[in-house]
């Protein structure tokens, strides 16, 4: 990144580099610097709103900036803070490099800070939980198919952008998908 003639390494998670413009064109990134003995290591995001999840993330025991970027590049925003707040560690841990005792840990730690900052919880049973669900559904059945976790989560987004009917059904979303990535 180029800021006023200086460059800047930057690590980004996947959700960011998929909304990122083309090369040569100017973007605004929210950035968090991560002070370390040894290195600064300066991680940048594309809504305020990921930069201020990572820095929570960063704050639970156990899990450093690399992993929270892990975790940001595997799940969308809106489903992380669902699945936590509905306490399914089990949807937490098909993100890549979060096991059973990880995903259970950020239940644990991070259910009253996330139902604070936002207002609010998910009761069971309402559509931002239930769309999670048939899209964490949808997504295993993608890779179990074959396809590779990026691929199959991109194909999602996708499907559901293009209609929000596919979201109704696991079936109708894995179509959706389907129809998606063959195009």
């Amino acid at each position: 990144m180029d800021v006023g003639g200086v460059a800047f390494a930057l690590s980004i998670p996947l959700s960011t580099f998929e909304r990122l413009a083309d090369v040569g064109t100017q973007v605004s990134v929210y950035t968090h610097l991560h002070v370390r003995e040894d290195a600064l290591q300066l991680y940048g995001f594309f809504t305020e709103e990921e930069r201020n999840l990572f820095r929570t993330l960063i704050s639970v025991n156990g899990i450093g900036p690399k992993m929270a970027q892990g975790i940001l590049s595997g799940i969308p925003v809106a489903d992380l803070k669902s699945h936590i707040l509905s306490g399914n560690s089990g949807a937490l841990t098909a993100i890549p490099g979060v096991g059973r005792k990880i995903a259970e840990r950020l239940v644990v730690e991070l259910r009253d800070r996330i139902s604070k900052s936002d207002g609010a919880s998910f009761p069971e049973g309402t559509p931002t939980q239930n769309g999670s669900r048939i899209r964490s559904e949808a997504l295993l059945a993608l890779t179990s198919l074959g396809y590779n976790r990026v691929a199959a989560e991109k194909a999602i987004r996708g499907a559901v952008q293009e209609s929000a009917e596919a979201e109704t059904s696991v079936e109708s979303l894995v179509k959706a998908a389907l129809r998606h990535a063959a195009q």
